[in-house]
């Protein structure tokens, strides 16, 4: 009977709307992350839904096999929720509730919580026996994809427009959308630009959000208004150091190292063990380096360097698949004539796709670009280079860092003609460079060039 009892009690918790029903795709390596981001967000960011994060910081606990802990979170979100009737939402943390008391085989209190959410259901007049259709459900699922992580991303999308079809002028659900919508635009474009807008005019009091209108202004060229909105965050006496890493990325990318170094480094003192804070500061360093690189202060330049790699060795130790902290740590020690480990580092990069899925296609075009470049520039040769660019071509996918791995194919075949080098080959790479931009008249040129060449070289053929 008790099998048979488990056996029905898990057939309704499925039919649950919660962290445990919604397939958040969540790899162990990821977890130690995503408990630090939740615990940041929790007590740095002024969020209108701790209840939100208390239910996902309760899912990951479980995840650890913290049953224990994730029970106590969860109370903490009931009380919150008898406090503050949230309504629908209160769904979402007694689902949660119900599945943590069944895998402690706890099956009467697992019943009485799918007992709370069927009354629920009842008196907010559901169809359904045990979950809900309505904008408040789809965007608790849509942020809870938001918070873990990338591989969420499109699905958390998909929600947070299902929202927003309900209910388009919701300050929650176009936060969520904005946010979203900036974390999968690569191509610096316009797109996500007028969804950060609406954002910023529905939450008037979230500095967070105005600060990544304030990047994406920055991407497309609009310093001032940019600037504006960085200004207003930075005098802002509720500005939290969640926020600083932000406006630190602003700074760092305007090449005003010594603005982000400071705020870095305080929002570091707030959260030691956050291995995107030490990229961060590894990516300033980095610049440093690269600004010294014509310089003949060369101590200068290897006290950068050492910094840099000792920030980039923490971000690593803490993320393990920080594929871009890897390269950059190899770029930097290319530059000071560590080729053994930065060949090392490249190649850990190289193989994050075999180890880990999910890693994003302009990210692995990006790890072929920047090794091909290393290959050409420091280890001299122009092969090795060549052939990592085809591979990330040959990705397929068009976006900002497939142009950049053109132009960086076109560089070296042009100089390789100029200076005669495998002349047919070389030839032929431009046609195909012309070709994959579009321009067929000047790729047929190049082609029938290569074979005048070599028919020069090989009558017969």
């Amino acid at each position: 009977m008790e099998i048979a009892g488990s056996d029905l009690v898990k057939e309704n918790l499925i039919q649950l709307r919660c962290h445990f029903t919604w397939h958040l795709l969540l790899e162990d390596i990821d977890i130690p992350d995503l408990e630090m981001r939740i615990s940041d967000e929790l007590e740095f960011l002024d969020i209108k839904n701790t209840v939100r994060m208390l239910n996902l910081r309760a899912y990951v606990k479980h995840l650890k096999g913290e049953d224990e802990e994730a029970l106590q979170n969860l109370k903490e979100a009931e009380a919150m929720i008898q406090e503050e009737h949230f309504g629908q939402r209160s769904l979402v943390t007694w689902g949660n509730c119900a599945w943590v008391h069944y895998y402690m085989g706890s099956l009467a209190k697992a019943q009485t919580y799918l007992d709370k959410v069927e009354n629920t259901c009842k008196e907010l007049g559901s169809p359904y026996r045990y979950s809900m259709e309505c904008s408040e459900m789809v965007n608790e699922h849509g942020w809870a994809l938001l918070k873990c992580g990338r591989q969420n991303y499109i699905g958390a999308m998909t929600c947070f427009e299902m929202a927003l079809t309900m209910e388009p002028e919701n300050p929650e659900y176009n936060l969520g959308y904005a946010l979203v919508a900036y974390h999968i635009d690569f191509e610096d474009n316009n797109i996500p630009l007028e969804f950060l807008r609406k954002a910023v005019r529905l939450n008037p009091e979230d500095l967070n959000i105005k600060v990544y209108l304030a990047l994406k202004l920055q991407d497309i060229g609009l310093a001032a208004e940019a600037e504006s909105y960085i200004e207003e965050a930075l005098s802002s006496t509720s500005c939290q150091h969640y926020t600083f890493r932000s406006i630190a990325k602003y700074y760092r990318r305007k090449g005003c190292i010594d603005k982000a170094l400071p705020l870095l480094h305080r929002a570091l003192q707030a959260s030691p063990s956050s291995g995107y804070l030490h990229y961060q500061l590894g990516l300033c360093y980095h610049r440093q380096v690269m600004q010294l690189r014509t310089s003949t202060d060369k101590p200068a330049q290897r006290q950068a360097a050492q910094q840099a790699i000792l920030e980039f060795q923490e971000a690593v130790k803490l993320r393990p698949r920080f594929e871009m902290a890897y390269v950059c740590m190899a770029e930097v020690q290319a530059e000071i004539g560590q080729h053994e480990e930065a060949e090392a580092n490249f190649q850990k990069a190289l193989n994050m796709k075999e180890l880990y899925r999910n890693l994003e296609c302009h990210k692995e075009q990006d790890i072929h670009l920047r090794y091909g470049l290393y290959q050409d520039f420091h280890r001299k040769s122009e092969d090795e280079a060549i052939s990592q660019y085809l591979t990330g071509l040959s990705l397929n996918e068009e976006n900002f860092v497939w142009r950049k791995l053109l132009k960086a194919l076109e560089e070296v075949a042009t100089r390789r003609v100029r200076q005669n080098v495998r002349l047919v080959e070389s030839t032929s790479l431009l046609g195909l460079v012309h070709k994959l931009k579009g321009d067929r008249k000047e790729a047929l040129q190049f082609y029938e060039k290569a074979l005048r060449l070599t028919g020069e070289m090989n009558p017969e053929f």
